[in-house]
């Protein structure tokens, strides 16, 4: 008898583990071995040999992080694709190689391909009608940083409505959302506050590629543009940029590592409110300071609120950009410990809470809101709640928003 329970055991083992494998369904998420390398959007159009571009005449919205995975420069591809006729290029904020600092950045020529470059951070931040002429297709290939703010995500959303009023088609090669794709943070941005930092009403980090947003903005904004999506291969939204295998290209010169974007969402809010993210040093948006502030003191109030994933050392520097060029500034160095505990708005929101307390003179916590977008949340501030139950303010109006999202997104 108990030989025959045994074998009865083994054999209901063995068919559900067949079952197992065969059924559809999972009760808990698991990230699959990837087939093989991630290929960006332009990486999967060469080996689609450029079908839907061919006889086309081609304008290329890029810059220096548009490349492929041999490093070769979006620009030179669809320069020397087969059939493709590239006609101009056009760039963002920071210019075609993304070196700028200056406010405004002019038209200008490539180098090697002798093609117009024309700015949409100039004179104008939308394509014109002359830039457009003899256009017939308009491609996007930047990386963005997966934040609501960042001016790449409403230079293709601009780009994306002037395709769709010139019946141009549009085609975006998409690229990982650096932060990944599952995490979503930050207040929704109140409606009567879009400006170019802040196109559409989304959280501070949305969680979605550029390409997901774009179908997100097409539909949702109404913009009714003929968009086709060039899908990355091998991506999965558990996976930050550091764990794609893509080498990091800074895509403006205040984000050189990826570190220095993980940090990026919640301390660049602050520096409206008159402090210093370190523009300008050896490690912008991983120090924070100001003429005003006692280094240990800050630092030692932080660390005291044990937020999650970071702790705090004191510093001083002096950045090489506004505010406070050229001046000593004492504040805080930001230590990453646990980056799947971290939370980017918490830290952004408990050190706004903190200077608002220590340094109420100094500290202009209403022009937080330039970047933050949410009057609420500045005004949970100004009354002294606490972060964590700010942040659990948020809860609806993130679940509303996530139930939109679903269904714009192209990857599991």
């Amino acid at each position: 008898m108990f030989r025959f329970r045994s074998q009865l055991a083994i054999w209901l083992v063995t068919v559900f583990l067949v079952w197992a494998k065969q059924s559809p369904r999972r009760t808990f998420e698991v990230r699959a071995t990837p087939s093989g390398p991630v290929l960006v959007g332009v990486d999967v159009l060469e080996e689609q040999n450029f079908d839907f571009l061919r006889g086309k005449h081609v304008g290329l919205i890029t810059n220096q992080t548009g490349v492929d995975s041999g490093g070769r420069r979006t620009i030179d591809v669809l320069a020397n694709a087969p059939g493709v006729k590239l006609v101009a290029l056009f760039s963002p904020e920071h210019g075609i190689a993304g070196k700028s600092l200056d406010a405004v950045i002019g038209d200008s020529t490539d180098g090697a391909t002798a093609l117009p470059i024309y700015s949409l951070y100039g004179t104008t931040r939308r394509p014109t009608d002359e830039m457009l002429k003899g256009i017939d297709l308009l491609v996007f290939d930047l990386q963005d940083v997966g934040v609501r703010f960042y001016t790449y995500v409403t230079t293709m959303a601009y780009s994306l409505e002037a395709a769709g009023s010139h019946h141009i088609p549009f085609v975006i090669l998409d690229r990982p959302d650096p932060l990944g794709g599952n995490v979503i943070e930050g207040p929704m941005l109140d409606p009567d506050r879009t400006s170019f930092t802040a196109y559409f009403p989304l959280p501070v980090r949305y969680g979605m590629t550029i390409g997901e947003l774009a179908r997100l903005f097409n539909t949702e904004n109404h913009v009714g543009a003929d968009l086709r999506v060039v899908r990355l291969r091998n991506w999965s939204r558990l996976d930050a940029y550091d764990r794609t295998g893509l080498s990091w290209i800074s895509p403006s010169p205040n984000l050189r590592t990826f570190n220095e974007a993980v940090v990026y969402p919640g301390i660049e809010i602050l520096e409206a409110g008159g402090v210093s993210v370190g523009r300008g040093t050896d490690s912008p948006f991983e120090v924070l300071g100001a003429p005003w502030i006692h280094a240990e003191a800050l630092a030692s109030e932080l660390n005291r609120r044990t937020i999650p994933g970071v702790r705090f050392e004191s510093t001083s520097f002096s950045p090489g950009e506004n505010p406070y060029k050229g001046e000593s500034c004492s504040g805080i160095k930001i230590l990453l410990t646990n980056r799947d505990a971290f939370r980017s708005l918490r830290l952004g929101l408990e050190i706004a809470d903190a200077l608002n307390r220590m340094y109420p003179e100094q500290f202009q916590l209403q022009k937080v809101i330039t970047l933050l977008g949410s009057q609420s949340t500045i005004d949970r501030l100004a009354r002294g709640d606490p972060p964590t139950k700010i942040i659990a303010g948020w809860s609806a109006d993130l679940d509303k928003f996530r139930q939109m999202r679903g269904k714009y997104l192209l990857y599991q």
